[in-house]
């Protein structure tokens, strides 16, 4: 699913609220989320999950293609780890469908 999609389906079910004011919602939303993420901040979503950012210490990497050793930056990552309701609803969706 793309923002767009994920746009679309909204205003499809809350046809109150224009394709515009959503598109500007959404946007002003990832915004928010990826400014606290950069402060270092945790975002939680209670039912959906949390991100949060990562360390990875620099390390001694290989160039596949030349087998050039390189010293790779320390960085940050983002990371996700899914909450319990979606877990779960995913997984009995994935029942329903084997069955």
């Amino acid at each position: 699913m793309t923002r767009e999609d994920l746009i679309r389906s909204l205003v499809d079910k809350q046809v109150h609220i224009s394709y515009k004011v959503m598109s500007a919602a959404i946007k002003q939303l990832v915004e928010l989320m990826v400014s606290e993420l950069s402060k270092g901040t945790r975002i939680e979503v209670r039912g959906f999950g949390s991100f949060a950012l990562r360390y990875r210490a620099p390390r001694l990497a290989r160039n596949p293609k030349t087998g050039e050793k390189l010293q790779t930056n320390f960085k940050y990552a983002v990371h996700f780890k899914p909450g319990k309701e979606l877990k779960e609803r995913v997984n009995n969706a994935y029942k329903e469908v084997s069955n």
